[in-house]
């Protein structure tokens, strides 16, 4: 796609938009429209909303609800198209994302994958955008935050190792403030009031630097398998977080967590292991 299709594309959208705009809130009391946003044939709406990204698409679906019906096929050329053109060959091929059916939710699961600029300088994410290396750095514990946090709602990723553990491997979330790197072998998410963590490895629960007990509250809990998915989910309206592993639920890990913007994090100390988060929406209920 050449710039100045999509640039034209971006215009005729913004003129289409603006014209709704002029006619006042009219045309949602039709519950259609008014003007030239609600007179395009959904075929031209649909060829035109292929050349924009993801930003673009979500402003589109507020215009009117002809434009929202457009968008509402989660699986729609629309975000075919723009999959195709943000997603990398190697996550659409493999089973990275094989728990998010629609092209859509493949887009706000890369959206909120782990960010390249807000993690260790010992850590990078792969082509595939999904998937965080670790260098092999003696004496280090280096960690990730995913690119978007959360304040309100609730919301679920998986995250799994791809390598092996190390001594320490802990998965859970982090405000801003919470460190990414630190000196020696530790459990870095958990070390401090800004983190809370769940280390694979021993089964304990991490936070203000305390261990918060065994988890899963179980006897004989199993350890963690390479490659075995683990479900986050976290309720910012309850202020929990809880796991799931293979769709059971372990339970609550944490409740009473503060009223702060919250992002998915990971931490790991062992030379070239490789962690993989996906975000996956809202978590279903039961």
């Amino acid at each position: 796609m050449s710039g100045a299709a999509a640039g034209g594309a971006q215009s005729c959208i913004g003129a289409a938009a603006a014209s709704c705009s002029s006619a006042g809130n009219s045309f949602v009391a039709a519950g259609g429209g008014v003007g030239i946003a609600g007179r395009l044939p959904s075929r031209v709406l649909e060829h035109v909303f292929s050349y924009l990204d993801l930003y673009d698409l979500m402003r589109c679906s507020l215009v009117c609800w002809h434009w929202n019906n457009c968008l509402a096929d989660e699986n729609s050329e629309v975000w075919r198209s723009l999959c195709a053109r943000s997603l990398s060959d190697e996550a659409l091929r493999s089973d990275i994302l094989c728990n998010l059916p629609t092209h859509k939710g493949k887009l706000k699961s890369y959206q909120h994958a782990l960010s390249s600029h807000d993690c260790s300088r010992n850590v990078y994410v792969k082509k595939n955008g999904f998937t965080l290396h670790r260098n092999p750095i003696a004496q280090s514990t280096d960690g990730a935050r995913g690119k978007i946090g959360f304040s309100e709602g609730r919301h679920a990723w998986e995250i799994w190792w791809e390598g092996p553990l190390g001594t320490v491997a802990v998965i859970g979330i982090a405000t801003k403030r919470a460190a990414m790197q630190c000196q020696g072998y530790v459990a870095l998410l958990g070390t401090d009031d800004q983190s809370w963590g769940w280390n694979l490895v021993d089964n304990n629960l991490l936070h203000n630097g305390e261990v918060n007990g065994n988890f899963p509250q179980c006897n004989n809990a199993p350890k963690y398998q390479i490659g075995e998915r683990i479900r986050v989910i976290l309720d910012m309206d309850n202020k929990t977080l809880a796991f799931e592993r293979g769709f059971e639920f372990l339970g609550v890990a944490f409740r009473g967590l503060p009223k702060a913007c919250l992002f998915p994090a990971v931490s790991a100390v062992y030379g070239n292991t490789e962690v993989t988060m996906v975000y996956l929406g809202k978590p279903l209920d039961g």
